[in-house]
């Protein structure tokens, strides 16, 4: 059946897929982690989306460079920061979403599903007094949400199977994938964490892959295979046509099979632990304690039959 639009609804699809924002990512060699920041170039209007707070697990250390360097380029460049966006609580850093807020006093924002990874991890860690009820970001996106940054449409889309949390934000003609799709030649996202499902992630990437073909894709992480140098960007149609896994696998069946056949080998992301317990909490690190120094909780064999790596 043709869909039809009044003009209003045509005008706003038509902007929706001819904006293009600027986008720079900021590549975090510790973590193979790709932060964007995300410009409209008619107004300056920007987002910041999966910021990362550094931490060395050998010391125990956290800093702030690699936020302080999202902030220096905004500031460089004479942008005005709208929005700080996570994809969903990451298990392989720490996200730095409270800390610009604290520095900034921007909205954070992340999908509205992550009141579940909050009961889920709150059992795990055994933490009663925890707030599950997402209060802790000011804003949480439902599946269809629309917002703006400057002039630039915005959209939120549900996309777990990674986690039970994981949205995907398609801004103007470029969509925000983090760990659903990596570059084609890295294939896709494992759906073996607490609440992951190969199934999920197949329907979310299916999802994705229905966006016009020339819908720029930013993806979350890049490990470099065979030691290329690092990359982020790519497009529907390069995906459908050479992803190593979607161009491969013609059915769910397919896909779920080789999702979780390489699942079963991976070891668990070395900061998954530690990451979890500041990333559903916003970003925020656990409070100080009598001594003026802040305590991670570390659960041992939380996550059993886990790969040793």
């Amino acid at each position: 059946m043709d869909q039809t639009y009044t003009p209003r609804e045509a005008d706003a699809a038509a902007k929706a897929t001819t904006a293009r924002p600027d986008v720079t990512v900021f590549f975090d060699q510790r973590t193979f982690s790709a932060q964007y920041v995300v410009a409209d170039p008619a107004t300056g209007k920007c987002a910041i989306i999966d910021p990362v707070l550094d931490f060395d697990e050998k010391s125990g250390s956290t800093s702030t460079e690699n936020a302080d360097r999202l902030l220096a380029f905004v500031a460089d460049k004479g942008l005005e920061l709208e929005w700080i966006l996570d994809t969903h609580p990451h298990a392989d850093h720490f996200s730095a979403a409270g800390y610009l807020k604290e520095k900034t006093g921007r909205p954070i924002a992340i999908g509205e599903k992550v009141v579940e990874v909050q009961k889920l991890w709150k059992t795990i860690y055994n933490w009663p007094d925890f707030k599950a009820d997402g209060s802790q970001w000011d804003r949480l996106f439902a599946d269809g949400d629309t917002f703006t940054i400057g002039s630039l449409p915005a959209r939120v889309m549900f996309s777990p199977g990674h986690t039970l949390a994981s949205i995907t934000y398609v801004i103007g003609d470029a969509a925000f994938v983090h760990d659903t799709l990596f570059m084609p030649d890295s294939g896709t996202a494992r759906c073996d964490f607490p609440g992951g499902s190969a199934k999920r992630l197949w329907k979310s990437i299916q999802d994705i892959l229905s966006l016009p073909d020339e819908t720029r894709i930013f993806v979350g992480h890049d490990y470099q295979p065979g030691g290329r140098e690092p990359r982020f960007e790519s497009t529907v149609a390069e995906q459908k046509a050479t992803n190593s896994h979607m161009s491969k696998c013609e059915t769910e069946a397919d896909f779920v099979a080789v999702r979780e056949a390489r699942d079963r080998t991976l070891p668990m992301p070395k900061l998954i632990l530690h990451a979890l317990q500041v990333n559903m909490n916003a970003g925020q690190l656990p409070a100080p304690e009598a001594n003026g120094k802040r305590y991670l909780k570390f659960p041992l064999n939380a996550l059993e039959g886990a790969s040793w790596g």
